[in-house]
């Protein structure tokens, strides 16, 4: 995530001492942007892959003190589509269905005709003391500009400020979510939302010190109730270990 400073208004009831957090966390989210960004934000115009797989195999990956099963269509990079230790696992999954590569999904995993009903989730040690619900009171409202405007669903979007660093993005916030706090989310816009897959991204924790970074396309975000719940659904049915 870029690097942001918050206005002095909205930083200075806070404190010398919670300004310096601050601050320690957007460093550390600048790093995660720039991998972000090396990699194509939020899923290019194309799907990266080493190869589709229709291989149902049920596979064992450790990650930390959790244990993942997962079958092998669901694993995005074929390096990955193996028992044993990993730093991290990349899914995709077909919506609504939440299932892997088959071939009758063909189209809809290569992009055929524009179609965008794919999610991509990425299992990985916690690097944040918060999820995204976690950082929107102290850190997300103090960069962006209000009052939001409607969305779908019950959600409302806000603009980011000149200075958050997240100009061609917004911040999505619904109700709070069941088992997940309050709806929060990132999602491109502009030219950059056009050519994502999947434009938005959210955030939890799931089982024992991970986190579960998803992106999902933005034509989704009336579906966000189901998706969200789905996709903590899928967490805890994968994650056979940990809390």
């Amino acid at each position: 995530m870029p690097t942001a400073a918050s206005d002095t208004q909205s930083t200075a009831a806070f404190g010398e001492g919670f300004v310096l957090k601050v601050f320690a966390v957007f460093a550390a989210m600048a790093v995660l942007s720039a991998l972000i960004s090396i990699g194509g934000r939020y899923v290019g115009g194309s799907i990266a892959l080493g190869g589709h797989s229709e291989d149902q195999t049920l596979r064992e990956i450790v990650i930390g003190n959790n244990v993942l099963v997962v079958q092998s269509n669901a694993i995005r990079f074929e390096s990955e589509r193996r028992d044993g230790v990993a730093a991290g696992l990349h899914l995709y999954l077909k919506w609504p269905e939440m299932k892997g590569y088959r071939a009758d999904l063909r189209d809809d995993f290569n992009n055929v005709g524009g179609a965008r009903n794919i999610l991509f989730l990425t299992f990985e040690p916690r690097m944040m003391s918060r999820d995204m619900s976690g950082r929107l009171e102290p850190i997300y409202r103090s960069l962006v500009r209000t009052p939001g405007r409607a969305g779908p669903a019950g959600l409302t979007f806000y603009d980011f400020i000149e200075k958050s660093g997240y100009m061609d993005e917004m911040l999505v916030v619904g109700p709070e979510a069941p088992g997940s706090g309050t709806f929060t989310a990132r999602c491109l816009t502009g030219a950059a939302a056009e050519q994502s897959l999947a434009g938005c991204e959210r955030d939890i924790f799931v089982g024992d010190d991970l986190a579960l970074v998803y992106r999902f396309p933005s034509s989704l975000l009336a579906d966000w109730r189901r998706i969200d719940a789905a996709i903590m659904a899928f967490s805890k049915a994968t994650i056979r270990t940990g809390p």
